[in-house]
């Protein structure tokens, strides 16, 4: 990548929010195009119930027709439970929900039969035509705790079958690099914050809250990857919201190096 004015960020400081074991690409990229990343996790990722209970349920996977993995979280939960035996789930359509997940899952040996065409919410899985006529047919969700009811709700509506298996949860981390990042805020030296999901905004704010004046955080700018979590942020108050192109890594850098060069801005 040529690094003209418009391509690196020239040390700008960059709060990278993602949990810590999915902080480093974005990181790297970051800092590849001359920013400094700061990190400051405000999700963290721990499995939801003992593994061994986990991997009971795991044992009845031939039951299912289809099987959804939400994330890569998802899938690396389900590769540690059953120590990457996945035979069983091999007789099952599988189905991802957006490209990284989709190589999470071919990197642990399991093929891919569904990935939705466009956008990656279950909304856009949806519309893929083999989906639509499922009456009797039996789905398992494979989910963080608490996500979106929008995909089941449908399928059940369509005549399906639905069931979860949750595997981990989001819980709100011990925070680390506190004091540098309120620091920073404070000193108007943040130049941009990346954020990945609405319950992230929102242990950011829990984070700072009442540590900081909040006027000068609304006017740092905010990276996120969906209008539904751009609502969210200017509904809480933060005055430049942009919206990446996908979720992953190397569109949210792209977006913050746009927002960094002054453009697009608003």
């Amino acid at each position: 990548m040529h690094h003209d004015m418009k391509t690196t960020l020239n040390g700008l400081k960059v709060l990278v929010t993602r949990p810590v074991h999915q902080a480093k690409k974005l990181a790297q990229l970051i800092e590849q195009q001359g920013g400094e990343a700061i990190m400051f996790p405000t999700i963290a990722i721990k499995p939801v119930k003992h593994l061994a209970v986990i991997k009971k349920s795991l044992e009845n996977i031939a039951y299912y027709q289809w099987l959804i993995f939400i994330s890569v979280n998802a899938v690396k939960f389900v590769q540690q439970v059953n120590n990457g035996k996945l035979d069983t789930f091999k007789q099952a359509n599988i189905i991802a929900i957006g490209a990284a997940t989709a190589k999470a899952l071919e990197t642990i040996g399991l093929e891919v039969d569904l990935i939705p065409k466009t956008g990656f919410t279950s909304e856009a899985l949806l519309m893929m035509p083999s989906l639509q006529a499922i009456s009797g047919q039996r789905f398992l969700i494979i989910r963080g705790q608490g996500g979106r009811e929008t995909l089941a709700n449908i399928l059940k509506q369509r005549g399906a079958k639905v069931d979860y298996l949750e595997v981990y949860k989001r819980v709100k981390p011990t925070p680390i690099n506190e004091m540098m990042v309120i620091a920073l805020i404070k000193q108007k030296k943040l130049d941009a914050i990346t954020i990945t999901s609405g319950e992230a905004l929102n242990n950011l704010m829990t984070l700072l809250m009442g540590r900081i004046i909040v006027s000068l955080l609304f006017e740092i700018p905010l990276i996120v990857i969906s209008t539904r979590i751009k609502n969210i942020a200017l509904e809480i108050g933060f005055k430049h919201v942009l919206v990446s192109a996908s979720p992953a890594d190397t569109a949210i850098i792209m977006t913050v190096t746009t927002v960094c060069n002054g453009e697009n801005y608003g």
